[in-house]
């Protein structure tokens, strides 16, 4: 199994740029469907964006997409999630998840899907 470390949280204002990474260790790093969550203080956390093992597919909630784009280059074991125009509430930690599984897209926009967790990286948004 894969180990995950997300970086690159930290403090922006309304309307900046934040990129976050995921770097994963461990083997077949390509054959992991990949998703960013977020999760607010005393929300659940949800899906933001995900990606198939290969990058061939992406998809995103409808709160962040047009903003957000998540791309992952497999020779370096890393997913980011691009974030621009970033609003308030995008106030979150944000959590990389990986899933060994072959499951319905659904499902893969679901924390249910995913088996594998990084610690999270706090972003906050200053209006």
């Amino acid at each position: 199994q894969v180990q995950l470390v997300e970086s690159g949280g930290g403090l922006v204002q309304a309307g900046g740029s934040l990129r976050l990474s995921c770097a994963a260790s461990g083997r077949s790093f390509r054959s992991y469907y990949m998703g960013w969550f977020r999760q607010a203080p005393g929300k659940e956390r949800v899906f933001a964006a995900g990606i198939s093992g290969i990058g061939s597919s992406t998809s995103y909630a409808d709160s962040v997409k047009g903003r957000f784009t998540i791309s992952r280059d497999n020779t370096k074991n890393t997913v980011y999630l691009q974030m621009n125009s970033l609003k308030p509430e995008d106030t979150a930690v944000y959590y990389c998840a990986a899933s060994s599984a072959a499951l319905p897209i659904l499902v893969m926009t679901s924390t249910s899907g995913y088996n594998i967790w990084g610690q999270g990286t706090q972003v906050t948004v200053s209006s």
